[in-house]
């Protein structure tokens, strides 16, 4: 009795440390079928393959509405231009009358040593004949000094009213549709060959310019006013 006892004892023991097995066996299936499922619902789906994306619209072209303007014209002819001038030639106006004084004297001592060369001994001779070569030398540095000082000071206002009267010419431009504007003046590049009077913005953009400006007009001189002013050159000898 005691054996079977034991044995019986030991039976369930074995049966319960298999039971325990199975438990945990069953478990592990559990455990394990959950994993697998949590992941299956649980991962992200895989997006659809996007099908090929258009290329974005391009921009429309705005339609081409083109003007030309004869641009150095339009810049010398506005009245801040006319008035800067005016000023330059008044400013220049001494060193003209310097230049003419000296250039007549060189007349009278060239006419004198014609006239009496014959009489005179050949040192008075070369003494005078130097005398108007050391004048005619003085007479070009002269000349030359007050040309290169006038063009400076002409490129100077060319450059300050130019680039006044280009930005106003491109809100013009802006404000009125034009897409582009073509110097109808530049006839090294030849940019222009034919253009219909209609296209052609030059006066309206000296109007404009001399209103914005409010400069009003020069007085119209006798002989008219010359573009571009210099003083005048010695006369050849």
């Amino acid at each position: 009795m005691a054996e079977l006892t034991a044995s019986a004892s030991g039976n369930s023991k074995e049966s319960l440390i298999q039971m325990k097995r199975l438990s945990l066996f069953a478990l592990f299936l559990v455990l394990a079928s959950a994993i697998t499922v949590s992941g299956q619902t649980s991962a992200a789906p895989r997006p659809a393959t996007p099908a090929a994306q258009k290329p974005a619209a391009a921009a429309p072209v705005p339609m081409a509405k083109v003007a030309v303007i004869t641009f150095q014209a339009a810049v010398m002819q506005t009245n801040e231009f006319q008035r800067d001038v005016t000023d330059l030639q008044k400013k220049y106006d001494p060193r003209r009358v310097q230049i003419k004084t000296l250039s007549d004297e060189i007349d009278t001592l060239t006419k004198q040593l014609q006239a009496q060369g014959a009489q005179l001994s050949d040192a008075e001779r070369n003494s005078r004949t130097r005398a108007i070569e050391e004048k005619k030398k003085q007479l070009d540095r002269e000349t030359q000094d007050a040309q290169s000082d006038f063009q400076a000071d002409m490129q100077q206002i060319i450059g300050d009213v130019a680039q006044k009267v280009g930005a106003l010419m491109s809100d013009y431009a802006e404000k009125h549709g034009y897409t582009l504007v073509l110097d109808a003046g530049d006839q090294q590049t030849a940019t222009v060959l034919y253009a219909v009077p209609a296209m052609d913005i030059t006066k309206e953009i000296i109007d404009a310019y001399n209103t914005k400006s409010g400069i009003p007009a020069p007085a119209p001189q006798a002989g008219g006013q010359p573009d571009a002013p210099q003083p005048q050159p010695a006369p050849a000898h």
